[in-house]
């Protein structure tokens, strides 16, 4: 059965939360953090979660940057800004993203697995598409932090800080401990490497008092203590495949999220699976991998091609 997803289609994700909404000290750390454990350049990128594009210039001195999220509306946004040159753009989830396996050089999930019900099948699934020695920047929501250890010392909320189980403290959104995320990363196939705690100063009244470089100048020195202790609400950390990778093979880009197939073959309008049958749209310039236009012979009237 597959998880429950989160699903920003249509939402004002962008402007209700990001955009003129006291957010430029989160962005800027995170492109600090990203700054020191990316890749300088590379061929090919994945951003998964991508959203509307808040982070895809970081990633411009790369060949190709494709764009997965599971939200259409936001992807068209973000084609809007960047464009088809060196860019793709692909809605579909993460636990089944149809992509041949070792395809990627890089991938970035920054934001997102706070709303994956089963992060082990989520990194796992990341692992099967990385390249021999990827490498895997991710960023999740940090239990162990210290707001909700102060709260649980003063008993205003039942949850432990220092469990490891991950907390749903809304519905599909979920803080992780940093000793659980490590393990999930080896139990998938990846070795973890260096840690960068992040947004050590997320508090409305510091972001009201004080500039914004300012806070974002003291966090970066305090994310170098990330190998350390991990105290702050977010967490990135830099990852590697290790063990066997499966070579991608030659031309295979897609895979076919029905049957498994790299046999399929690209229209104007379409992505088509030669082996099950199944079509998948090209919509407003965004391949549409969350339901097939074409399964079994059959059309999905609600689902339009364009």
């Amino acid at each position: 059965m597959m998880p429950d997803i989160c699903d920003y289609e249509d939402s004002t994700y962008r402007t209700d939360f990001w955009e003129g909404q006291n957010r430029d000290y989160e962005d800027r750390v995170e492109r600090i953090a990203l700054h020191r454990l990316m890749p300088k350049s590379g061929h090919r990128l994945l951003e998964l979660g991508a959203g509307f594009g808040r982070l895809t210039n970081e990633f411009e001195a790369y060949d190709q940057v494709v764009l997965l999220d599971y939200s259409r509306s936001q992807l068209e946004y973000a084609r809007q800004q960047y464009g088809d040159d060196g860019f793709i753009y692909v809605a579909a989830n993460i636990y089944q993203m149809p992509f041949a396996p070792g395809l990627f050089d890089v991938a970035t999930m920054i934001r997102v697995l706070h709303h994956m019900q089963e992060p082990a099948k989520a990194l796992h699934a990341v692992r099967d598409i990385m390249g021999a020695d990827g490498v895997f920047i991710l960023e999740y929501a940090n239990k162990q932090n210290i707001k909700a250890i102060a709260r649980w010392l003063l008993r205003q909320q039942t949850w432990s800080p220092f469990e490891q189980e991950p907390v749903e403290f809304v519905t599909l959104n979920y803080n992780f401990h940093p000793k659980h995320v490590r393990t999930l990363l080896r139990e998938v196939g990846f070795e973890p490497g260096r840690q960068l705690t992040v947004s050590h100063f997320r508090m409305d009244v510091l972001k009201r008092l004080v500039p914004a470089g300012i806070l974002a100048t003291l966090d970066a020195g305090a994310q170098l203590t990330g190998n350390l202790w991990q105290l702050a609400p977010s967490v990135f950390t830099q990852s590697r495949a290790a063990g066997d990778t499966v070579e991608t093979p030659v031309d295979a880009f897609w895979k076919c999220p029905t049957c498994g197939s790299l046999a399929l073959s690209e229209t104007v309008n379409s992505v088509d699976c030669e082996e099950c049958g199944t079509r998948w749209a090209i919509v407003n310039g965004v391949y549409d991998f969350k339901e097939p236009i074409k399964k079994g012979g059959q059309l999905e009237a609600d689902h339009p091609v364009s």
